[in-house]
């Protein structure tokens, strides 16, 4: 019976590739689900044999400890990226959602002065 290994919800595209080559190499027989069309299922990659799960889930612990240093380091080496990087890199990203937001907060502060009248 087929075992779900890894959950593709919120995952980048480079690390679901990681995963798929990792288990390749491997031997793993596994096969991927893909995202439904609205959001509503995540897709994943799933072990053909549960008997597998335990070999596979220390190859993808082993996987996820070495990314998560390599990411760490990174981080420490070229810094977070802030608000001001984030605008001056993609503005039509962050000056609507900057403007909705101010709107709705705007709205927030005067609509119970104008029902109140």
């Amino acid at each position: 019976m087929a075992k779900l290994l890894f959950p593709l919800r919120n995952v980048p595209e480079d690390e679901a590739d990681e995963v798929r080559a990792l288990l390749t190499r491997h031997g793993v027989d596994w096969y991927e689900t893909r995202p439904g069309p609205w959001g509503i299922s995540a897709g994943g990659l799933w072990l053909r044999d549960a008997a597998a799960h335990a070999e596979a889930r220390r190859l993808l612990d082993e996987y996820q400890q070495a990314r998560r240093e390599r990411v760490r380091e990174e981080i420490r080496e070229h810094g977070q990226p802030g608000f001001f990087d984030l605008l001056r890199e993609r503005p039509g990203y962050v000056l609507p959602r900057l403007l909705a937001m101010i709107a709705i907060l705007a709205l927030m502060l005067a609509l119970p002065w104008l029902l109140l009248r």
